[in-house]
């Protein structure tokens, strides 16, 4: 299902930057493209039933919010929607591991984007140690099961995880630091994390030799280039899918009816000053 794609030729000035990066016009040109194209599986998934089922994990700061922010831009919050789900409340914890993101999952006719997802479990909370090694084993065993059933069950399952150099990651870190706006960004557990480098990439390494499976693989997106990483992420849940262009033709918009109703004076609503 997945299409091949010809490897980028980055000695091409008029696409590459002479960093490597590509050129903010040519960025700027294929997300609209992709963008349109989201909009066409989006139909497509309604026309079809489908029910899809995106993971995105990673690190902090590798760009798993820059990509779901960018799919979900001009796609429909009713098709395409977002899970991002807290940490879990006094009830929860005392549930099935699995149990509070059964309810998250889609129907026909969704996709669902896991903003972080159950593999929380095998990686901040094994490495914060907010859960028991026996907890983590269990999960480690469950997972793949868990997994299996869901795909059994018709639900497409993709796992995308990010992957950020230490380097790249200390870089967007302090820039977070360095900017107001964007302080609220770098929390304690980023700092956390940052410190704990070296065990996340453990964390990382069991999740994936115990949950890499044949069902429902791991793609991994580099990201150290942010924008090449959206394009790459979302080209590759695109070939995912033989969608065809079912979008509805344009419709002709009806005449206003002439109903007797005399609105009340402007004069007597308040409004937002001018300002600009």
């Amino acid at each position: 299902m997945t299409k091949r794609h010809t490897p980028p030729d980055r000695t091409d000035s008029t696409r590459y930057k002479p960093s490597g990066g590509l050129r903010s016009s040519v960025y700027d040109a294929e997300m609209e493209r992709l963008q349109e194209q989201l909009v066409l599986l989006q139909y497509w998934i309604q026309s079809q039933g489908l029910k899809v089922l995106v993971i995105f994990e990673g690190r902090g700061s590798a760009g798993k919010g820059g990509v779901i922010k960018r799919i979900t831009e001009r796609t429909s919050p009713r098709t395409v929607r977002i899970a991002a789900l807290p940490k879990p409340t006094d009830r929860e914890r005392t549930q099935w591991y699995f149990q509070r993101y059964v309810e998250h999952l889609p129907a026909a006719g969704e996709m669902v984007l896991f903003d972080r997802s159950w593999y929380n479990r095998s990686n901040v909370e094994w490495v914060m140690e907010f859960c028991t090694e026996d907890q983590h084993q269990e999960f480690l065993r469950s997972c793949p099961e868990f997994e299996r059933m869901l795909v059994r069950s018709g639900i497409v399952v993709l796992k995308y995880w990010f992957s950020v150099s230490a380097e790249e990651q200390q870089r967007r870190f302090e820039a977070r630091n360095a900017e107001p706006v964007k302080r609220w960004k770098l929390s304690d557990m980023d700092l956390a994390e940052r410190e704990l480098y070296v065990r996340y990439s453990e964390a990382k390494d069991v999740t994936f030799q115990y949950t890499d499976i044949k069902q429902a693989p791991w793609y991994v997106v580099p990201s150290d280039d942010k924008k090449a990483a959206r394009l790459n992420c979302i080209t590759h849940l695109l070939d995912q899918f033989d969608y065809e262009d079912v979008a509805p033709d344009p419709v002709v918009l009806p005449e206003v009816r002439d109903i007797p109703y005399v609105r009340t004076p402007m004069y007597e609503q308040t409004f937002v000053p001018s300002v600009y």
